[in-house]
């Protein structure tokens, strides 16, 4: 299957998910009910934002564009890993690997800096409510949606063009189940310590950097929190960001959990990115529409709008 040396590569073979044989068939129609479920659940949040003038709010703003990451980046896997698990076309043109890796990397960054975005939303919300309209005003907010975009675009730029760079006369054979800069890295024909010493370091810097932003805003919060006189605000305030928490921990976690165990990261990787590209996607509609009263109330109007005009 592999290319004769001296050859440029044309296009690449993925072998799929490792450790997976005999599972094809079970792991397609799982993966396929996430992707219809991720589909329709981030499509249902942004009917429901849309629809609902009580919705257009800073924080609906910034959970419509998670919205849009979240359809983008399993649209950007699921359909082709569907199809290397029917066996049915497991090869994709070089340009093909070229878009999977540009817009993932633009769609992951930019997931990591709005959750940044949305914790610094709740900070503001929690810590200085009577200043939150002046200060979180539509500017701001576009702002701050159009800089995570843009710094995610220039990001996944630098380090696509890296990557693709590199002369490719090995193998074409990807022993992954989609491409991924370090599974693609090892077929090239040169030297790629530069080029792998860039790319990790790039790729721990944005979600360290997040991470530490968001752990600032969170004990900012809980400090405010506990000087809250009144019985419901501490409830309250906990409640209005318990989702966005959670969203956090599932997208932090298990990136954690990889760097923590380098010695079993060659069984956790393909799991964890499994997770975040595949099941995170579909969990975060979830998260945010059955904790919030206001978008499950608009959902409720929009299907009840759609029962009776038939």
């Amino acid at each position: 299957m592999g290319l004769v040396n001296h050859t440029v590569v044309t296009h690449f073979i993925l072998l799929g998910i490792p450790n997976t044989d005999g599972l094809q068939s079970i792991l397609f129609f799982t993966f396929l009910a996430f992707y219809l479920c991720t589909l329709l659940g981030n499509l249902l949040i942004l009917s429901a934002v849309l629809a609902d003038s009580h919705l257009h709010t800073p924080m609906y703003f910034f959970l419509c564009n998670l919205a849009m990451v979240d359809i983008g980046i399993s649209s950007n896997i699921t359909p082709k890993m569907l199809a290397v698990l029917l066996g049915q076309n497991r090869v994709i043109p070089l340009s093909g690997c070229v878009f999977q890796v540009f817009f993932g990397h633009i769609l992951g960054s930019t997931e990591c800096l709005l959750y940044t975005v949305m914790a610094y939303d709740w900070y503001v919300a929690i810590c200085h409510p009577l200043r939150y309209l002046l200060i979180m005003n539509w500017r701001v907010c576009a702002l701050l949606a159009t800089g995570t975009w843009i710094t995610s675009c220039f990001h996944s730029t630098i380090l696509t063009s890296l990557i693709f760079t590199l002369p490719y006369c090995r193998s074409n054979v990807v022993d992954y189940f989609f491409c991924d800069i370090f599974p693609i890295v090892r077929l090239a024909c040169s030297d790629t310590h530069i080029v792998e010493t860039v790319t990790f370091t790039n790729t721990g810097m944005v979600p360290m950097v997040c991470f530490l932003l968001i752990l600032v805003s969170y004990i900012c919060i809980i400090f405010s929190v506990l000087k809250m006189n009144s019985g419901k605000g501490p409830c309250k305030a906990v409640s209005t960001c318990s989702s966005h928490l959670t969203a956090v921990m599932l997208f932090f976690g298990p990136c954690a959990l990889v760097y923590a165990q380098p010695q079993l990261s060659h069984v956790l990787v393909p799991a964890v990115q499994v997770f975040g590209l595949v099941v995170a996607s579909m969990l975060n509609p979830m998260i945010y529409s059955l904790r919030n009263k206001e978008v499950k109330g608009a959902l409720k109007k929009i299907v009840g709008a759609h029962i009776f005009s038939h």
